[in-house]
This record gives C-alpha cells, sequence and structure tokens, in this order.
C-alpha cells in the first residue's frame, strides 16, 4: 500500500507536471513572443538593406548605416553562408538550431544574436547577451522550476504525513496495552488538535481502567474474609452436619476460594508490567512435578530450560492439566519440544475437543463451554494461561491435530535443550 506522504507528494508532482504542460502548450500556440519579436526584426532590416542582389559595396554601406552606434562586430551572410558584408571581426555562421527568426549562441569570442531576413540572408551580430529566452528556454526554466518546487516540497509533505505517522504509533501502542502511551503535540493546526484529543482519550481510558482493577482488587481481598468465617462454620458443623451437605459445602468453598485467587492473580498480570520473579527454569522438571499430582497423565519431551517466574508458570501447567481434567476424557498427554528456536508445550486428551469456532473464545475470561461435561471451575483458567505465556514472551492457542482431536499448545522464548528419556507417569 502506497505511504501516505508518498500519496501526497506524487498528487503535488502530478499538480506541478500539469502546470508545466498547460504554460509549455500556451507558449506555443501564443505563437512565442521572441519568435514574434525575430519575424519584426529581420523585416526592419530588411527594409533599410538593399536587395540580395545589390553589390556587395553597396550593401557594406547600408550595414554600416545599420550597425552605427552598435560598438558590435555585424556580419551579413547570404542564404548560401557566404559573407555579403562585415563591420568589424567577422563572425562565425551559427549553428543550424541558432539561424533561424531570432536566436542567441555563445562562442568563443562571447554572445551572437542572429536574426534571420525574409530573403534568406542572416545578420549576425556580437551583443552582450547573457540569457537566453528562446521557448526551448523557456520550456528548460518551467522545467526548473517544477523541479525546484518538487524538491522544496517533499520535506514539507514528509513532516506532515510523519506526525501522522506518530500518531498512529501512539494509537498502537495503546491499543497493544501500553495505556501510557502518549503522543507530542506539534503545531497548532488540525493534526495537533487530533493529538491532543487523543491523548485526553488515552488518560480517561487508563484512569478508568486502573480504577476498575483497584476495584477489583480490592473487592477480591474482601471475599477473603467472609470465605474464612463460612470455613469456620463447616468445621464447627462438622459432628452435627449431614456428611453431603458437608461435602458440599467444603466444593463451594474450595471453589470460591479459586476463583478469588485466580480473580487476584488476572488483577495483578494485568498491574504489574514485568515478572516478579526471573530465572533459569527447566520446564521438564517443573512439568514432571506438576504431573506426578494427577492420575494418568503422561509426559515425554525435552530439558528445556527458559528465564522466567517459576510460580507462574507452574500455575500456567496447572491450569492446562485441571482443564483437561475437567472437561476432557483421560489420559492427558503432555509433551515439551522445541521448535524454530521456541519451546512448544502441547497438552491434548483422548476426547475430541472444542470445535475450531470455540478457539479462541476458549481464552476470553469467564467464558464457558456450553456441552462441557462438567460444571467445575472459574473460566479464567484458560486465560490466565495466555497471560501468563505472553508474560514470558510466548503465546497460547488451540489447534487441531492431525488426528481431529484438538491440544492446547503453549510457545515460550526457550534457551538450551537436550533429549530427555523415556515418557513419565
Amino acid at each position: 500500500m502506497l505511504r501516505l506522504y508518498l500519496r501526497f507528494y506524487l498528487a503535488l508532482l502530478v499538480s506541478l507536471a500539469l502546470l508545466g504542460l498547460a504554460a509549455s502548450v500556451l507558449v506555443r500556440f501564443a505563437g512565442g513572443p521572441m519568435e514574434q519579436v525575430g519575424v519584426t526584426v529581420g523585416r526592419l532590416v530588411q527594409n533599410v538593406l538593399p536587395p540580395a542582389q545589390a553589390p556587395a559595396s553597396e550593401q557594406q554601406e547600408a550595414l554600416q548605416r545599420v550597425a552605427a552606434g552598435l560598438k558590435a562586430d555585424v556580419t551579413l551572410f547570404s542564404e548560401d553562408g557566404t559573407i555579403i558584408a562585415v563591420i568589424g571581426r567577422p563572425l562565425p555562421m551559427p549553428s543550424a538550431r541558432h539561424s533561424h527568426l531570432l536566436s542567441f549562441a555563445h562562442w568563443p569570442g562571447g554572445a551572437l544574436t542572429s536574426a534571420r531576413l525574409a530573403d534568406g540572408r542572416l545578420l549576425v551580430a556580437s551583443v552582450p547577451i547573457d540569457s537566453n529566452v528562446t521557448r526551448s528556454n523557456f520550456h528548460l526554466l518551467v522545467l526548473f522550476a517544477v523541479l525546484s518546487i518538487g524538491l522544496a516540497a517533499f520535506p514539507i509533505v514528509r513532516q506532515i504525513s510523519g506526525r501522522l505517522e506518530r500518531l498512529q504509533r501512539g494509537v498502537d501502542s495503546l491499543g497493544a496495552g501500553d495505556l501510557g502511551a502518549r503522543v507530542a503535540v506539534e503545531g497548532h493546526d488540525e493534526i495537533a488538535g487530533l493529538a491532543e484529543s487523543f491523548n485526553r482519550a488515552a488518560s480517561q481510558i487508563e484512569q478508568l481502567i486502573h480504577a476498575n482493577r483497584a476495584l477489583l482488587a480490592n473487592a477480591s481481598h474482601e471475599l477473603r474474609t467472609p470465605l474464612a468465617r463460612i470455613r469456620l462454620a463447616v468445621d464447627m458443623l462438622k459432628q452435627s452436619a449431614d456428611p453431603k451437605t458437608k461435602a458440599g459445602l467444603e466444593q463451594d468453598i474450595a471453589e470460591l476460594d479459586g476463583l478469588v485467587d485466580e480473580i487476584l492473580l488476572a488483577s495483578r498480570l494485568d498491574t504489574v508490567a514485568q515478572n516478579d520473579v526471573s530465572e533459569e527454569v527447566d520446564l521438564l522438571a517443573l512439568a514432571a512435578e506438576e504431573c506426578a499430582r494427577y492420575d494418568e497423565v503422561q509426559l515425554e519431551g525435552v530439558h528445556a530450560k527458559i528465564q522466567g517466574d517459576p510460580r507462574l508458570l507452574r500455575r500456567l501447567l496447572r491450569n492446562l492439566l485441571e482443564n483437561a481434567k475437567r472437561h476432557g476424557v483421560p489420559p492427558t498427554q503432555v509433551r515439551l519440544l522445541h521448535e524454530d528456536g521456541f519451546v512448544v508445550l502441547k497438552v491434548w486428551d483422548n476426547g475430541p475437543g472444542p470445535a475450531p469456532a470455540e478457539f479462541e473464545q476458549l481464552f476470553t475470561p469467564f467464558y464457558r463451554r456450553r456441552d462441557s461435561h462438567s460444571s467445575t471451575g472459574s473460566g479464567l483458567g484458560l486465560s490466565l494461561v495466555r497471560q501468563i505465556a505472553r508474560r514470558h514472551e510466548g503465546d497460547a492457542r488451540c489447534a487441531t491435530m492431525d488426528d481431529g482431536r484438538s491440544s492446547f499448545i503453549v510457545t515460550l522464548v526457550g534457551g538450551d535443550s537436550t533429549r530427555g528419556g523415556a515418557p513419565q507417569q
């Protein structure tokens, strides 16, 4: 796609070219002012000089009268180029391109002016003329003006479009999640007004998001207190409560506690720009520890070391395994490998998995699959998986495998790797 400043500049150049063309056409159809002067001068000189057939002495006398007071060398040529009369030094015959009507030329001795008479004779004089105003030179002058204006206009056009590009980069940064993105206000025109409007809107968005995050974090913290009281009340009912009722209450409390924990983590990931801890982590060892907590989970892959927060990476693995346990069909497969400079973690099970139309929605906070056979879970697990992956310069997605089942794929920026041993349980 053609850049905006190039389109501006191209439009200006086309306008200048049309202007130059129009000026040239106008001069052509106007007959050419200097050509008209040439006809007039030639006619006046011929009226003073004797006919071309007159003796050379008579033409010499007439030429002296014409050149009286000019203080210049003058030579009269016949139509075939023969010198008829001379005043001062004999002058050279002009070239063919300078031998029509009134024209100007230069020779080693100075400037020459030539006028073609109606009967074919040519009058050449040495005069101090340093500029050329013929039709061809007029065209060159128009071309020079067009090129000069075009070159001078480029930095102006580039400066205007450059401000728009900087504004676009600010919008892109804000859209990418940089709430502190602002653009410099340059000038006092419409573009400057647009930059001011963007900065105001960005400030309002930043304030609203920070307020919502603070509200969410505070509300989550406040939920801890009633949860603790409910848990205490359940412990006091151990002897008298129905075991089924007590088990249901304990499950509800555990789910609510997990929801609060995930909300707090999501809020912190949104608020804090960098990881609290950054150290070298062996993902295969970390995955082996997490897989050991679940039944019917098979792990295989390579030792892959990356820089990151081990607590967050452990949470990423745990959420994927919890998702497979709740919504999948055992056994769950976990594979760790290297691809194109990335560490790739793949998790799938024997179930069909979600439909391709749901792949992106699965990572939306609080999204629940309608056909899922499990009613547990907060709907934040996979959203946190993607947040943690992106925090480690990677990403998370769902894809269809060759056999038609779906798998979750997490890519992370990796380091060195070595082949692992046999699959671990």
